[in-house]
């Protein structure tokens, strides 16, 4: 069986027993299936696990990336969004170093620098643009021995000097010029301890115990490393022995705690983070799960390590405590994650919720935040990196929720850009469902709101009240007949954000859900499509070509989104109105520098696609009224042989018509050219502009006027068909010819 282009570490293996050459092998590289007994190996790509120990976002620009560090399967790096439909792939993903990794660090003001490691202590500093690597682990010196890295390694860049690196193994080192050289800021930080001396399943074993310290951590080493942004200098440190150590002074002086109460003795030290509110504030996360305590120890401290609180306090009881990070706005909303998912506190720790939303229970090894687009970045050990965009409704409590029928929250700034496509026009291009993708954040200027009790019909609130007393076994009164109608006749209650421009103009009206709870909507930075309307929508898979085109391009600038109820014939206000901006992404000079004639250009071509595209409808219902007068003339014995001469030459017009605004499908049917139509030249010019940022060709241009000079007789002539089918139908009441579309009985 064949190792090539195949990762080791093998877990289990299936044998077809219908087809012995037929195998798949599971293992820490995921799942292989081969067809010749193992010669040659398919991976499966689209499976979503990873296994991540931590992660790290960074702060490129208009797209932050996100680094992590997987077991077995190396450190590497991806973007958090893309700018092509398809989201974020595979072939998005780059690798940094290889290994187990760890918390890569990237460099605040330069994402093409990063820092990333592998088990033990190797670290390397690695350039994304030429793809070097080099390494800059520190190196013991003459006779000192070697030091002992921990699996996953702290490191840390400092939040007062880019330049500045944290490493730690038992002791800490700190270099100034991106790991060039290193200098010991610390002693030895641990208890000192000799593993070999411990009692492992209630005895101490001798040195022939079968891989006593063999594939793993040499114990005895620092694993949480923070320092604070408040104050430089200020660093805490966590040991697996459980010790912690602070200094205020950048190592000169240190002091240490060897016992939390709460806190097992001796309990791993998994993570501390400092405050970025109070330099007074960190927290601290302890694990005991190798001693079977599966309890989260989450603890706080106000007074720089020298005294901790408990705050895990209703965090579930089964569930070891792995990481923890505090927003950045409000010191009160912490996010913690533990073994079986991620919680978050809105009042300082005393209270925890689950976050649910599509993420499941899963071990959570690490939580950051990507301040600049307060989105919440998770990482998992199993089904890889999650992201909560914009967290910040969060920073509102659910008492101020209930307060408000309604709350809208604040709104993003927005980047303007057009999606582009690199597989194929659809999500998957035409891969097939086995390429992997992961969803992009919703593209566009994203909405959210809350709903206190949601907004529902009156026989919705009717049949509510019923119930409640059907649960009680009291009687519900039939309705009277004036209610049931009102009912029978009401217009479901609607919700939409209305967006408007700096003019004060409306720009779109974004359907929304009228439900109770927390919703988010999307507008894409379009005016409304141009489009017929159509009352069903299409259902099932519908191609990308079946899609009409989507309206022009709003302007780059600063806009105002208000969040509306329509009930019962009135339209209300809900919540604040929120202001945001639509930002140009502008990452190309052949941009339209001119967007206000760039958008005049798409509303004209787009006016005239509407009225042409109503025209095509109108030709079909102009041909189904000359279907029904051409039979009811024929069914009423008082027609006339002039009444039926007239419904064909109206019905030879018509295809006349046909031609010159659909095409000649006599002549097209059998692949031969012909004169391009009104509708064929308005859908191909706009559809051409309605999707550019560029400037509007010449060509485009006098084409739309051809287009506009077509249409107009095309316009003149239906107009006039119009007028005489009208007149015709009216001499059917005359003759009482059965009903025919378009004719509304006079009564007399």
């Amino acid at each position: 069986m064949s190792n090539e282009f195949r990762h080791v570490d093998d877990h289990a293996l299936w044998i077809d027993p219908n087809n012995t050459d037929h195998l798949i092998i599971g293992g820490d590289g995921g799942v292989y299936e081969s067809w010749d007994r193992g010669k040659l190996w398919r991976h499966a790509q689209n499976l979503p696990l990873a296994q991540f120990y931590r992660i790290q976002p960074d702060n490129a620009e208009p797209f932050y990336n996100v680094c992590g560090g997987t077991q077995d399967n190396n450190s590497l790096c991806a973007p958090s969004r893309t700018d092509v439909i398809h989201g974020i792939t595979n072939a998005d993903w780059t690798i940094v170093i290889g290994g187990d990794g760890y918390k890569p660090q990237i460099d605040p003001n330069d994402e093409n620098t990063i820092y990333a490691q592998y088990q033990y202590g190797g670290l390397a500093r690695y350039d994304k643009r030429t793809k070097d690597l080099i390494s800059i682990t520190p190196h013991p010196a003459s006779g000192e021995n070697q030091y002992k890295w921990n699996w996953n390694t702290p490191l840390l860049i400092s939040p007062h000097k880019s330049t500045r690196l944290f490493y730690a193994a038992e002791k800490v080192f700190q270099s100034d010029d991106r790991g060039e050289n290193w200098k010991a800021i610390s002693p030895d930080l641990t208890r000192k301890v000799d593993r070999n001396k411990l009692e492992v399943m209630g005895r101490v074993w001798s040195v022939d115990t079968i891989a006593k310290n063999v594939s793993t951590s040499i114990w005895g080493a620092i694993i949480a490393l923070s320092e604070s942004p408040l104050q430089e200098g200020l660093i805490y440190v966590g040991t697996d022995d459980g010790v912690i150590s602070v200094t205020e002074d950048g190592g000169d002086n240190w002091r240490q705690t060897f016992s939390v109460s709460g806190v097992p003795d001796m309990s791993l030290v998994e993570d501390i983070i400092t405050s970025v509110h109070d330099e007074n504030v960190a927290y601290a996360i302890f694990d005991n799960h190798k001693r079977g305590d599966y309890k989260p120890y989450v603890f706080k401290t106000s007074d720089k390590g020298r005294s901790w609180r408990k705050i895990s306090n209703d965090l579930p009881e089964w569930g070891s405590s792995h990481t923890i990070a505090e927003d950045h706005v409000d010191p009160n909303l912490l996010f913690v994650g533990t073994e079986y998912g991620l919680f978050f506190s809105q009042n300082g720790g005393r209270n925890w919720s689950k976050m649910t939303g599509g993420l499941p229970t899963i071990d959570v090894r690490d939580v950051e935040i990507q301040r600049r687009e307060n989105d919440l970045v998770v990482g998992t050990f199993g089904r890889g990196i999650y992201i909560v965009d914009d967290y910040s409704p969060l920073r509102t409590a659910a008492v101020d929720l209930k307060s408000n029928a309604a709350t809208f929250f604040p709104v993003k700034d927005a980047w303007l850009y057009l999606e582009g496509n690199q597989y194929g026009n659809e999500k998957k291009g035409s891969n097939g469902n086995s390429l992997y993708t992961a969803d992009n954040p919703t593209y566009g200027a994203v909405f959210s709101y809350y709903l206190k009790d949601g907004y529902k019909t009156l026989k919705a609130q009717r049949r509510e009240q019923e119930k409640k007393l059907e649960e009680e076994y009291k009687d519900t009164p039939y309705p009277s007949w004036d209610a049931l109608r009102e009912e029978d006749n009401e217009e479901a209650p609607t919700v939409f954000v209305e967006v408007t421009d700096s003019q004060g103009d409306v720009v779109r009206r974004v359907p929304a859900n009228a439900d109770k709870g927390f919703h988010r909507v999307a507008w894409d930075m379009r005016y409304p499509s141009l489009g017929p309307i159509q009352l069903t929508k299409p259902t099932g898979y519908i191609p990308p070509w079946g899609h009409p085109p989507k309206g022009p391009i709003a302007l780059p600038g600063e806009y105002t989104a208000t969040l509306k109820k329509r009930q019962l014939g009135k339209v209300e206000s809900l919540g604040q109105s929120q202001s945001f901006a639509v930002k140009l992404l502008n990452n190309s000079v052949e941009i339209a520098t001119d967007r206000e004639a760039l958008l005049a250009a798409q509303q004209k071509a787009g006016d005239l696609y509407r009225q042409v595209q109503g025209a095509v409808r109108a030709q079909d219902e102009l041909s189904s009224r000359i279907d029904h007068v051409k039979l009811a003339i024929v069914e009423t014995n008082d027609s006339s042989e002039e009444q039926a001469q007239k419904v064909r030459a109206l019905q030879a017009d018509l295809a006349n018509i046909r031609v010159l605004l659909s095409g000649d499908r006599t002549i097209s049917s059998r692949q031969e050219p012909v004169p391009w139509s009104v509708s064929g030249r308005t859908s191909f010019i706009y559809g051409s502009i309605v999707s550019s940022q560029l400037n509007v060709s010449g060509n485009h241009l006098s084409s739309l006027t051809i287009a506009e000079s077509e249409f107009q007789r095309v316009a003149t002539l239906m107009q006039q068909l119009n007028n005489e089918l009208s007149s015709l139908e009216q001499e059917l009441d005359g003759i009482k010819a059965p009903w025919t579309p378009g004719r509304v009985p006079s009564g007399s």
